[in-house]
């Protein structure tokens, strides 16, 4: 069921207080719900939240991705009135975003450099990360638009369900 859905134009919306955002892009849904047959060799773990199949009524299309900052929730619409219910980690108190943005890229263990405003915030932090288990975009990123958020996985499992980032969506490597 999950390869039907390849290459379908996925529509993202955030939801952070009474505004909501959209991004649409085409992605395959395989790097959404997983990462392959040796992913688990190269830093997955298990969720506190376990993802989940849902009743979901929003009237979007299937391929949908769908967040709500403020039940920490990640949606991805199936489509018939059903999505798989994502934990997610989400932007601390002064990092929400809502908006409206197209996937733009995605990335398989996606290299870091960290922006400008976050090295003002914390110069301790290195210029640059190469891709791999240890840095802090975890095995897949989806890149929203122009900015500079993401949602991508994260090697701190233990995040997932709280308020922490600087604003990125995080879900669990093998989510």
């Amino acid at each position: 069921m999950i390869r039907a859905f390849a290459l379908l134009v996925a529509a993202v919306t955030v939801l952070a207080g009474a505004g909501h955002a959209q991004a649409q892009g085409f992605f395959d849904m395989r790097d959404v719900m997983g990462g392959g047959p040796d992913f688990f060799q190269r830093g997955g773990g298990a969720s506190p939240i376990p993802r989940t199949t849902v009743n979901f009524a929003g009237g979007y299309a299937p391929g949908t991705i769908y967040i709500n900052t403020a039940e920490r929730r990640l949606y991805l619409v199936l489509g018939n009135g059903q999505a798989i219910r994502y934990g997610i980690g989400v932007g601390r108190d002064g990092f929400r975003w809502s908006g409206t943005h197209r996937i733009t890229a995605k990335k398989e263990w996606p290299s870091w450099t960290p922006p400008a405003q976050m090295l003002r915030r914390r110069p301790d932090l290195p210029r640059h990360m190469a891709g791999g288990p240890g840095n802090p975009l975890g095995a897949r990123a989806l890149y929203l638009g122009s900015t500079l958020y993401r949602i991508h996985g994260t090697n701190e499992p233990h995040t997932i369900g709280q308020s922490v980032s600087s604003g990125c969506i995080r879900m669990m490597n093998e989510d």
